[in-house]
């Protein structure tokens, strides 16, 4: 996907005045001269297709995200490092990151956007089990509101075409259930009280349903596999000054300056473009792997 749209220069400009005067002082006393350049940035955006699965909040490492609600999705916020973690995590390919570049054009006088959306690998997600303690499950139906497969579902107890033998075979309804108590469930009637069910075999792992229990009823373990690097971090150690603004900036403390040396973890490190950019003399460069020098 790739966007473009252009802006008027004076659009601009009365922009930068309307943040810049105080609201006590002339805006006509003032004018802005902005020079031609060329800005390439990166956004995040996440969909309204989010499912509340809170899966990009946990695995975020510089906690940049805040959780979602039933009435509100997740939202990166501007403590984001842009790792790409959270794309590559979200079950639904939900969070979409984009590539932004600016061009200010005097000659023509406009501004010039160009988005394009970049294609992030997904991890490995894989229910192992669920289960829901139906002793503590009120039946509110929250968890079936964002379930991307509808593996979850409310049903009664009873229904006409069900037997008691069908149901434990294809529900986790009596899995908390001992023997001596499963004559008292048999003899329920109403045919409007209900239960939760889940279909394992239509089950992601994405975790909806047990974020947005409000009795904490649903229980979930999943295999989630590990980050794929999709960047590397290239370091000149013959052009670093030792001013130690990346070991400083590094949101997960991965890169340390020892010995007039500069070493990498690795196993710390996020791919993120935070001691790539700050870095004063380009000693760092953030690269995608396979891109050519």
């Amino acid at each position: 996907m790739e966007i473009k749209f252009k802006k008027h220069l004076e659009n601009i400009q009365r922009e930068v005045i309307s943040k810049s005067v105080d609201l006590d002082e002339d805006v006509k006393e003032f004018t802005v001269d902005i020079g031609d350049y060329q800005l390439n940035s990166k956004m995040f955006s996440i969909s309204p297709r989010c499912i509340r699965c809170d899966l990009c909040v946990k695995e975020c490492p510089v906690h940049a995200i805040s959780s979602a609600t039933m009435v509100r999705r997740s939202k990166v916020n501007d403590n984001c490092v842009k790792c790409e973690i959270c794309a590559e995590t979200c079950p639904v390919s939900c969070i979409y990151v984009m590539e932004v570049d600016s061009y200010v054009e005097n000659d023509i006088d406009q501004v010039t956007y160009d988005i394009k959306e970049i294609k992030v690998p997904h991890r490995v997600l894989r229910m192992e089990e669920i289960y829901i303690n139906h002793d503590k499950c009120v039946v509110c139906g929250n968890c079936t509101k964002f379930c991307p497969t509808n593996a979850i579902s409310l049903r009664n107890v009873f229904s006409e075409s069900e037997t008691f033998e069908e149901i434990e075979k294809q529900s986790t309804l009596f899995k908390d259930l001992t023997s001596s108590m499963v004559a008292d469930v048999i003899k329920v009637k109403d045919e409007n009280e209900k239960y939760s069910q889940i279909n394992e075999s239509l089950c992601v792992g994405c975790g909806s349903c047990s974020n947005l229990c409000p009795q904490n009823a649903i229980t979930l373990k999943r295999y989630l596999g590990p980050i794929i690097q999709t960047k590397e971090l290239l370091i000149n150690q013959n052009v670093c000054v030792q001013c130690y603004i990346c070991e400083e900036s590094c949101p997960v403390d991965a890169i340390k300056l020892e010995d007039g040396k500069l070493l990498l973890n690795t196993n710390k490190c996020i791919q993120c473009d935070v001691c790539s950019t700050n870095c004063p003399v380009s000693a760092l460069k953030l690269k995608k792997l396979g891109e050519n020098d």
